[in-house]
């Protein structure tokens, strides 16, 4: 997959299972569907604000 110079690497860390709806939507919606799965999204406010929300659960690394 080809990133650009302003993507981000999400990687879920803890279970879906449980949470508000609103944060599994959050998780959902960035692409991510399994513990320890990586997505590269491109580092937009939109993205950034659903990184937030679910920052409990995910660590970001820079790409």
């Amino acid at each position: 997959m080809a990133t650009t110079p302003n993507s981000v690497k999400v990687t879920l860390y803890k279970s879906l299972n449980g949470r508000l709806k609103s944060h599994q939507d959050c998780a959902h919606g960035l692409g991510i569907r399994k513990i320890h799965r990586s997505v590269v999204v491109i580092d937009t406010p939109e993205n950034r604000g659903m990184i937030n929300k679910i920052s409990y659960m995910v660590k970001v690394e820079e790409v």
